[in-house]
C-alpha cells in the first residue's frame, strides 16, 4: 500500500532513538507498532479529547482486534520521522485507522489498526456512539475540534472552576483558598470546550490596577491536552476582549515552566522573576 503525505491531516513527529535500533542498525520491526500507538494517543489530543474522560462519558472503550504493518524501507537511528494517522473507516462497532511513517517525503512503513468500541466491563462490542463518529469524520474533513466562549462567572464559572481545580489545586497543589478569589465575579472568563462539551481550558481577564491595562490570569489547560493550542485559543480570546474595550496593554504572571510558550506568542518579559503561591513567576506584557 503506497501512501502520500497529502493523504493525511495528522502527523506525529519523533526522532529515532538508539534503543530502538537492532543489530542490523535499523529500527527493530516491533517498534513501528509502538510508533503507531504513540501517534494514536497524540491523535486523540488533536481531537481535543482527554482519552480516559472521553471514554468514560461515552460509556465505552476501544480495544485493538487487529494490527498490521507493511515494510517498504527502514528507519535508522537519529532519523527524524513523521507518523501520519487517519481514521479511514467507521463501521457499526469498529473503526479502522490507517497509518504511514515518512522520512521527509519517503514512505517507509504502512500500518492499519482496527479497534472495536466495547463495554469496558464485559468487553462486548457496542455501536460507535454517533457523537464520536461525528468527531472523527469532522476532524478528517478539516473541522475545528474545540470552540471558545467568552463571558462572565455566572455563565462560565462552573466549567472554569472544574478546569482550574484540576490543574491548580489537584495537580499543582495550590491551596484552594488562594486559587479561588473574589476577582472571579467581575472578571471576563474564557472557556474552551471540545465537541463532547467537556471544558478543557480556561483563563480570565481582570483589571490590573493601572488604567488601560488588564491582567490575564488563571490560564489552565487539561493536563492531557497541553501542547495542542488550546491555551493559545484562550489567550487570544482574552486579548481580543481587552482590545475590544480599549485597553492599551495586557499583562500576566507566567509560571516559569510556561515562559517559552508566551515568548513564542510575542509577549515581552518585564522585571525580575518572583514567587507567587510558592511557584516561580515572570511578569510578561503585550502591547495592544
Amino acid at each position: 500500500m503506497t501512501l502520500k503525505r497529502s493523504d493525511f491531516r495528522f502527523f506525529h513527529r519523533l526522532r529515532v532513538r538508539w534503543a530502538e535500533v537492532d543489530m542490523q542498525k535499523i529500527v527493530f520491526n516491533a517498534h513501528y507498532l509502538m510508533y503507531f500507538d504513540t501517534a494514536i494517543a497524540d491523535y486523540w489530543r488533536a481531537l481535543a479529547l482527554p482519552y480516559e474522560q472521553a471514554m468514560h462519558q461515552l460509556d465505552g472503550d476501544l480495544y485493538v482486534v487487529k494490527a498490521t504493518v507493511e515494510f517498504h524501507a527502514s528507519a535508522r537511528v537519529d532519523d527524524q520521522i513523521e507518523v501520519a494517522m487517519k481514521c479511514s473507516r467507521i463501521g457499526t462497532s469498529s473503526m479502522t485507522f490507517t497509518g504511514a511513517i515518512f522520512r521527509g517525503d519517503e514512505h517507509l512503513i504502512s500500518g492499519e489498526i482496527v479497534y472495536v468500541f466495547a463495554d469496558p466491563v464485559t468487553q462486548t462490542s457496542r455501536p460507535v456512539p454517533q457523537v464520536l463518529r461525528d468527531i472523527l469524520t469532522g476532524y478528517e474533513a478539516g473541522e475545528a475540534m474545540a470552540s471558545v466562549q467568552v463571558g462572565d462567572w455566572a455563565s462560565l464559572g462552573t466549567d472554569a472552576r472544574t478546569v482550574r481545580t484540576a490543574v491548580f489545586v489537584e495537580e499543582q497543589r495550590i491551596p484552594k483558598d488562594l486559587e479561588h478569589d473574589a476577582a472571579d465575579l467581575g472578571a471576563v472568563h474564557a472557556v474552551v470546550r471540545n465537541r463532547l462539551g467537556q471544558a478543557v481550558a480556561t483563563g480570565r481577564l481582570i483589571p490590573s490596577g493601572t488604567p488601560g491595562v488588564s491582567q490575564i490570569g488563571r490560564l489552565a489547560v487539561n493536563r492531557v491536552l497541553r501542547g495542542g493550542a488550546l491555551g493559545t485559543q484562550v489567550l487570544q480570546a482574552l486579548v481580543e476582549a481587552a482590545r475590544a474595550r480599549g485597553d492599551r496593554e495586557v499583562m500576566l504572571h507566567a509560571q516559569r515552566s510556561a515562559i517559552g510558550f508566551y515568548d513564542r506568542l510575542g509577549w515581552q518579559r518585564r522585571g525580575e522573576a518572583f514567587e507567587e503561591a510558592g511557584i516561580a513567576h515572570q511578569e510578561m506584557v503585550l502591547p495592544l
